[in-house]
């Protein structure tokens, strides 16, 4: 009896067929799809070790209720890192700009069995978006971290680092996504991330030149970024004074009577000293005066995993980086959209907790958004206040050191409506803002070419190795 077969136009990788033999334990078609399969038998005829075999010991945390923040979690200063998903990068280091911290106590008890010692292997097994990315913690680190990793005790440095850049290829992380299950948040059990087949011995020199190109990149665009600050203070004549931490300088008095309904901490009188001691070339004009409508918090709802492209995004504190640029990893969809919280072009948020003062401006080619609770969303009078002037000047060291000044000390430092409302700032002439708002403009798109250029040196190198290991098994 002659074998069935598919006709020639039929595309072999949606509709197929797969031998009762050939099933391993899973029945879901994604699995089974040829080129995936075909990736993998490649892999197989190159090696027989497991990612099993090269594991000392494996463990997964857990993630603290924010609902006891007071019980679990602490300060930059007092606490110990506590590692999510988004400081996870497919370069192999940690990246640490945007870490929770917790108490000792959490770290030694509650989440004791996911402590993250130096050298340690990372390896994200929950969520939507790529998987099994791989980070490597630096030397002299100590932290922890949730369920949504793993953390991998290797032999040594140098085997976490070399499964690091080997999972982080995107053959390899192909076979980790084949082995995750779940439809709205996939997951790697343990048993999968164990099966992902290691090729050893590979040369990852490439990568190691490719990283050193990549990092001069980087560090032009960092020191573009870093001249922006100048310039815009300069522009507004503005000159911070270097603050004397000698002893007798950090004791001063007040008298009562100008303390009286205001705030009482010294922190707060001592950096706002600072920040008025000298004029500038403009007057300083508090916001609420350049704002249109009410200041409005953000939906307090839980973001759903994105399923697609086209779903509207629902917007975090976490989301939000250092510059003020939305991260595009990981990111969460609104569950329900409530046309009041959509963000218009040029809405101003700024983050009231957590990375308080933390700020952002939409546009219109940036995803359809709403903001979560913890935003404040501001519409300025374009007619006095350029947006992108403003949300610069929110990026300025002045800025932040008025934050730092103005934030209520707690365990989460945070700031209210009204708070951000007094914000003083050096305005201009609208012409004047528009044109330092261009000239930054301008100094962020070179620094993204740059960002952009380093991205591809790493991307090239690792297609390199990739081709130099699927032609090394082709030819066996």
């Amino acid at each position: 009896m002659a074998g069935f077969e598919l006709s020639a136009g039929v595309n072999a990788d949606n509709v197929f067929l797969v031998k009762h033999s050939e099933l391993e334990g899973r029945w879901d078609i994604d699995y089974y799809r040829p080129k995936i399969n075909a990736l993998e038998k490649i892999i197989r005829q190159k090696t027989t070790k497991k990612l099993k075999d090269l594991i000392v010991k494996l463990a997964s945390g857990a993630t603290p209720s924010v609902q006891e923040e007071t019980k679990f979690y602490s300060t930059k200063e007092n606490g110990i890192p506590f590692l999510r998903v988004q400081n996870l990068n497919v370069s192999g280091e940690l990246s640490l700009d945007d870490v929770k911290y917790i108490n000792e106590e959490t770290h030694n008890n509650y989440l004791k069995r996911s402590q993250v010692a130096e050298h340690d292997l990372l390896v994200k097994i929950t969520g939507v978006g790529r998987m099994a990315i791989a980070s490597v913690a630096p030397r002299g680190f100590n932290g922890n971290t949730n369920q949504h990793m793993v953390v991998i005790k290797t032999v040594s440095e140098a085997r976490s680092c070399y499964l690091a850049n080997y999972l982080n290829l995107d053959i390899i992380e192909a076979l980790a996504t084949r082995r995750s299950t779940g439809a709205t948040r996939p997951a790697l059990d343990y048993p999968a991330l164990k099966s992902i087949p290691i090729i050893e011995d590979i040369d990852f020199s490439l990568l190691k030149i490719a990283e050193t190109k990549k990092q001069q990149k980087e560090q032009q665009a960092q020191a573009l970024l870093d001249s922006i600050d100048g310039y815009l203070l300069n522009e507004l004549g503005i000159t911070l004074p270097k603050q004397d931490n000698r002893l007798e300088k950090r004791m001063f008095t007040v008298p009562f009577s100008e303390v009286v309904g205001i705030r009482t901490d010294p922190d707060y009188s001592l950096k706002y000293a600072l920040l008025f001691s000298q004029k500038g070339y403009y007057n300083f004009t508090k916001l609420k005066d350049l704002l249109i409508g009410t200041p409005q918090y953000g939906a307090n709802e839980e973001g759903k995993e994105r399923i697609t492209d086209d779903d509207v995004r629902y917007i975090r504190i976490t989301d939000i980086d250092e510059l003020g640029i939305l991260k595009n990893n990981n990111w969460k969809t609104a569950q329900t959209i409530d046309k009041q919280y959509l963000l218009n072009q040029d809405d101003i948020l700024f983050a009231r907790s957590g990375s308080v003062g933390r700020c952002y401006i939409h546009k219109e080619t940036e995803q359809p958004a709403i903001f979560a609770g913890y935003l404040i969303r501001f519409k300025v009078n374009k007619e006095r206040l350029n947006p992108d002037f403003l949300f610069y000047y929110c990026n300025s060291m002045f800025y932040k050191l008025w934050v730092s000044a103005i934030e209520r000390p707690a365990v989460q430092s945070n700031i209210n409506a009204e708070e951000f409302k007094a914000l003083p700032i050096a305005l201009p002439p609208i012409e004047k803002q528009t044109e330092i708002a261009t000239h930054i403009t301008q100094i962020r798109a070179q620094a993204k070419q740059l960002q952009a250029e380093a991205a591809k040196l790493l991307a090239a190198a690792k297609a390199e190795i990739e081709r130099m290991i699927l032609g090394e098994v082709k030819q066996t």
